[in-house]
């Protein structure tokens, strides 16, 4: 791809904007700015699109957009299902609105309807919209936690998860056959609802929304007596969570929320974090200092987009605050969730199953072995739990009990096909009544947990490459552990090597070869003694080769010693690699 000639097409053609153009000139004398950023496309992915805003065939902006949904477009009328409609959603970032805008406009121009929503939501209400409105697709304008320069377009198929195959690899090629910019189509705004081809959408979804989060608490009895007692420290880290996770807590029955004031209201720049993740320390730091003052039982993250749930639990012996991994927050739940459904009943579906991801913690299977039901892995991406409830509901085989992922996601119940931190939010401060019920903090439930099923811990390196030489660097440490599977990580010994890109699982000791049985995905698998593993994969959002690792221990003590030289062990195997 001649990158300076389509930077120059980018700076003389008519079709692209005055500002656009001003800020290509502002580069002209950068060579290395103009390759960045006209060096390849922004790939259309499994996921969608993420990247930096600006102007650029390898950038957020408009047009990159507007091809994307022209894509989008194209496929929807080749299955014929273009009188279906698409919904739309974006969070509070720079430009989500503008995307959003220039994504419906585009399917207004093809003659498919377009549901806008009135102002920014969740993901996960952007997820239950599309099934609640008969859509055929969903497209959300959101970067999730990533930093501020990020935004991105995620797209969503009729059963509310984001698209999996075929979809996903159809959707794909039809962006990547516009090769002119030009021909993708859009419309003036008061012609596309003179036509009604663009619907705002608002308060009924919202409505709707909340009532389904309400039909899944589980212990109102316990609320009612405890609700106006617990503490909940609160912050929406500037994004979207703000006003329905309030709600839901509002309306069930707790009355002692506190938000953060100063990440309170949506705001783009995310001024008062670097990294708007749950899963950062720094992101905490506000709320922290809330839950001190309030003395909080429970301090609690929302990403931007609502779909992450991070968490701090105070422990009452000692005052202070635990923080709870996306792993332990989500044990913590399913456990609660699956054991209250087994009280409350009787008994489980004898169909039942627990979903996790290849990287999530080996606690989840211990839970699902005590409990009887089955335990199903998926790659990583909650897209993958989404097409196991779809497969349960077609086949009629299968019944969702739960569905989790390490990175601070989950979901109770099957209103959506997406991580939902709002109604892990209500799942959770409900769990926290219950516990109090019995005498007991969530921090004290956490600790029963390890005691019945085990200390397993887990963990997380990575390292971020960005741009071209990043993303060669990326690819040549999957190689190097593709061409050369250690025999030892650090004191335990290496079983198994899953290679997903391959479809292989090589037994270490005998030499034996079997399948995976999941779909093809860069990501290398180690099952290590003593119960413990490691898994390598890249980031799907973010230029990133993330290390995740497990281990199971006696205590808890002895088990955070063992992670952390687990570890160290991981590091100086990826500065071996550098």
């Amino acid at each position: 791809m001649d990158y300076k000639k389509i930077y120059e097409e980018w700076m003389n053609n008519p079709y692209f904007d005055e500002g656009t153009k001003k800020e290509l000139s502002a580069i002209k004398d950068n060579e290395d700015e103009i390759k960045e950023r006209f060096y390849a496309d922004l790939e259309f992915g499994t996921a969608g699109l993420r990247g930096v805003i600006g102007a650029g065939i390898n950038r957020m902006n408009i047009y990159v957009v507007r091809r994307a949904t022209q894509g989008l477009a194209n496929y929807i009328k080749k299955q014929g299902v273009e009188n279906k409609g698409v919904v739309i959603a974006y969070d509070s970032r720079r430009m989500s609105p503008e995307f959003s805008e220039e994504a419906a406009l585009c399917l207004a121009a093809n003659g498919i309807k377009a549901y806008r929503f009135e102002s920014l939501r969740p993901t996960p209400e952007l997820s239950f919209a599309v099934r609640h409105l008969g859509c055929v697709a969903g497209i959300n304008v959101t970067a999730s936690h990533n930093p501020p320069e990020y935004n991105g377009y995620k797209v969503y198929w009729e059963d509310g998860a984001q698209i999996t195959p075929p979809h996903d690899s159809g959707i794909m090629d039809e962006v990547k056959a516009i090769t002119d910019l030009s021909t993708c189509m859009t419309m003036d705004k008061a012609d596309a609802q003179k036509a009604g081809l663009y619907v705002t959408i608002g308060v009924q979804v919202d409505d709707a929304y909340i009532a389904e989060l309400k039909k899944l608490v589980l212990h109102q009895d316990c609320i009612d007596q405890y609700g106006k007692d617990i503490k909940i420290v609160y912050t929406p880290l500037h994004g979207t969570g703000n006003i329905p996770a309030r709600r839901i807590l509002k309306e069930i029955g707790f009355e002692n929320v506190y938000v953060v004031p100063e990440q309170e209201l949506p705001d783009g720049e995310f001024p008062t974090v670097s990294y708007p993740n749950p899963e950062a320390a720094e992101a905490f730091e506000l709320a922290l200092k809330l839950a001190k003052e309030k003395d909080a039982d429970l301090v609690l993250a929302t990403d931007p987009d609502a779909d992450r749930l991070g968490v701090y639990v105070k422990d009452t012996k000692t005052g202070e605050y635990i923080t709870l991994t996306g792993n332990m927050s989500g044990c913590l739940l399913a456990d609660y969730e699956i054991g209250q459904m087994k009280a409350l009943k009787g008994s489980l579906p004898e169909d039942g199953a627990l979903i996790k991801t290849i990287v999530t913690s080996n606690l989840a299977d211990e839970i699902a072995k005590g409990y009887n039901i089955k335990l199903i892995e998926v790659l990583t991406g909650f897209k993958y739990i989404g097409q196991q409830i779809l497969g349960f509901e077609t086949s009629g085989k299968g019944t969702y009990l739960f569905g989790f992922e390490e990175s601070y996601g989950c979901l109770i119940g099957t209103h959506a096909r997406d991580k939902d931190a709002i109604v892990a939010t209500m799942a959770l401060c409900e769990a926290a009544a219950y516990f109090k019920s019995q005498g007991k903090t969530l921090w004290d439930a956490m600790l029963d947990l390890y005691e019945k099923y085990g200390y397993c811990i887990d963990d997380i390196q990575s390292i971020s490459l960005k741009g071209i030489e990043g993303l060669k660097k990326i690819q040549e440490i999957m190689s190097i552990l593709r061409e050369n599977t250690p025999v030892k990580i650090g004191k335990y010994d290496v079983l198994y090597a899953r290679d997903y890109k391959v479809d292989t699982i090589k037994n270490m000791v005998t030499g034996e070869v079997t399948p995976t049985g999941l779909p093809n995905s860069d990501v290398i698998y180690y099952d290590l003694s003593e119960d413990a593993w490691l898994c390598v994969r890249p980031s799907g959002t973010e230029p990133k080769v993330k290390f995740y690792y497990g281990v199971k221990g006696t205590s808890l003590e002895d088990a955070r010693k063992l992670s952390k030289k687990l570890g160290e062990e991981v590091l100086a195997m990826i500065d071996e690699m550098m």
